[in-house]
């Protein structure tokens, strides 16, 4: 157990030491960034959905006659 405690307390130590952390701006500006590619992505994906579904019930409208 005593083994799981230093490592935690190490990579806290690391965390807080010797990682650098980007400016407050930065973080919001690439968050905004994220936000929007992930609404654009989530469009496109419906987009192809409809689309498909269109097409494979016209398909069925096909052979069903």
């Amino acid at each position: 157990m005593t083994k799981v405690v230093n490592y935690i307390t190490e990579a806290f130590g690391e965390l807080k030491n010797n990682v650098t952390w980007p400016e407050w701006a930065e973080v919001q500006r690439l968050t905004i960034v994220v936000a929007v590619f992930s609404v654009i992505f989530a469009l496109a994906t419906w987009g192809v959905d409809v689309v498909f579904a269109k097409a494979l019930a016209g398909f069925f409208n096909l052979i069903k006659g």
